[in-house]
C-alpha cells in the first residue's frame, strides 16, 4: 500500500480520518522492519539512511502534499501531520527530514514554481529520486536572514551565486536545493530572490557536516556557491520575492515541526508508561506512586493541547487561510512540550533513562531542536506577539 492507494477524503474531526488511520499504520509496520531495528546505529555512526527515504519515496511518503498529476499523494496537512508524527515517534531524525524534503525544498516548489518548473522537480521530489535540501540560514544570519551574505548577480540570461549557507538539511546528499540569494540592498526584504540549483552544477558544492547532540540520522552541512552560474529559468517566481516566500513557506514548515515535536512528545510518553507499569519499587509498580503518576498526567494533557493547536494550524494551512499566527503557536508549544516530556521521561526510568539501552534518552537529545529550527521559540513568540497586537 501506499499514500496513492488511500482514497481521498475531506473533513475536519477529532477522530483520525481513515486516511490517517491508515497512513499510521502504514508507518508503524514500515517502521518496525525498516527503521527500530537500525536507527540506534544511524545515531551512532551520524548515518544519514539514503535508502531508507527512497522506500518512503516508494510509499508516497516524500511527496505527501503534491497533486497526483505531478507524482504526488495529493494530501492535505491532517494527512502530513500525522505521517510526520508517526515517523517521529519512532526516530526524530527520519521525520526531521521527510519534514524538511517535503515543507522545504519541495513545498517551496509547489506554492511558487511555474508549470514548466513543477513538471521538471516535483516528480523527482515527490517519488525520492531526488532528496531535497532548502538554504535560507547563513553563519551570521539565523534569524536575521534579511541581512544575508549570500548574492546572486545577473549576467545575461543567468545569475551568478556566491556565499554559502549553514545548518542546511541534506546540503551533502541532496540532489537539488531551493536557494534564497540577495539580489538588492542588504536588509531589504524585498531585496531576495529564489533559486533553484540541481546537484553537480558548477560552483555548487557540499560543505562541512556538523557533528550534532540529536537528530544525527538527518544530515545538516554546508552549502558552498563559488561563482555558481545558474539560467534564469531557475528562479522562482519573481526577482526579490525569495524573502516572502521563505515566510510563506515557513508557516508550513512551522506545521511540519509540531508534527515532529508530537512524535517524539508522544513516543517519550509511551515509553514512560509502559516503563512506569513494569519498574517495581517498594514492592509495587512505581505507576502507584503519586509522584510518578502526577508526571504522566501533566505529560498526557500538555501532549493533547499540542495535538489540538498543531491540528488547528493543520486545518487552515489545508483551508489555504492565514496560519502565520496559529502556526507559530503550535510549534512553539508542541516544541517545548516535546523537551519537557523527554525530560519528564528521563527522570520517570531513572538512572536507566540515562543509558542508551533505553529509548528515552534519545528522544531527550533529539526534542531540543524542535525549539530551534526553523525559528527559535522566541522568533515564534515575536510572530504571535505582533499578531495579537496589531
Amino acid at each position: 500500500m501506499n499514500l496513492v492507494d488511500v482514497e481521498l477524503q475531506g473533513g475536519v474531526n477529532f477522530d483520525l480520518s481513515e486516511n490517517q488511520k491508515m497512513i499510521a499504520e502504514m508507518i508503524r509496520d514500515f517502521g518496525e522492519k525498516e527503521i527500530e531495528p537500525y536507527k540506534m546505529k544511524w545515531d551512532e555512526s551520524q548515518e544519514f539512511p539514503i535508502d531508507l527515504f527512497k522506500k518512503l519515496g516508494e510509499l508516497g511518503l516524500m511527496g505527501v502534499l503534491v497533486p497526483q498529476e505531478y507524482g504526488g499523494s495529493g494530501f492535505g496537512y491532517h494527512e502530513y501531520v500525522t505521517a510526520i508524527s508517526e515517523l517521529s515517534k519512532l526516530d526524530g531524525s527520519i521525520g526531521l527530514s521527510m519534514a524538511a524534503h517535503n515543507s522545504l525544498c519541495t513545498g517551496h516548489i509547489l506554492q511558487f514554481a511555474n508549470e514548466e518548473q513543477k513538471h521538471k522537480w516535483l516528480p523527482k521530489l515527490a517519488t525520492a529520486e531526488w532528496i531535497g535540501a532548502w538554504g535560507l540560514t547563513e553563519p551570521n544570519t539565523g534569524s536575521d536572514a534579511a541581512n544575508m551574505k549570500t548574492t546572486a548577480v545577473q549576467d545575461g540570461d543567468h545569475w551568478v551565486i556566491d556565499g554559502s549557507k549553514n545548518f542546511i538539511t541534506h546540503g551533502i546528499s541532496g540532489d537539488i536545493a531551493v536557494v534564497i540569494a540577495r539580489t538588492g540592498e542588504v536588509g531589504d526584504s524585498h531585496g531576495m530572490t529564489a533559486f533553484v540549483i540541481e546537484r553537480g552544477t558548477e560552483g555548487f558544492s557540499g560543505g562541512r557536516k556538523e557533528d550534532k547532540l540529536g537528530m544525527r540520522a538527518s544530515e545538516t552541512a554546508e552549502l558552498i556557491f563559488d561563482n555558481c552560474r545558474i539560467h534564469k529559468n531557475n528562479v522562482l517566481g519573481e526577482i526579490g520575492d525569495g524573502f516572502i516566500q521563505a515566510l510563506k513557506v515557513l508557516d508550513g514548515g512551522r506545521i511540519s515541526i509540531a508534527a515532529l515535536s508530537l512524535g517524539i512528545a508522544e513516543g517519550a510518553l509511551n515509553a514512560a508508561l509502559a516503563y512506569s507499569k513494569e519498574r517495581e519499587q517498594f514492592n509495587q509498580p512505581i505507576a502507584n506512586f503519586q509522584g510518578i503518576s502526577f508526571k504522566l498526567a501533566d505529560m498526557a494533557t500538555k501532549l493533547e493541547a499540542a495535538k489540538l493547536l498543531t491540528f488547528q494550524a493543520a486545518d487552515l494551512k489545508s483551508k489555504n487561510q492565514k496560519c502565520s499566527k496559529e502556526s507559530a503557536m503550535a510549534k512553539y508549544y508542541a516544541s517545548e512540550v516535546a523537551v519537557e516530556n523527554a525530560n519528564d521521561a528521563v527522570q520517570i526510568f531513572g538512572g536507566y533513562g540515562y543509558t542508551k539501552d533505553f529509548p528515552v534518552e534519545k528522544y531527550y537529545r533529539d526534542a531540543k531542536l524542535c525549539t530551534i529550527g526553523e525559528g527559535t521559540s522566541e522568533i515564534q513568540k515575536i510572530v504571535i506577539a505582533r499578531s495579537i497586537l496589531k
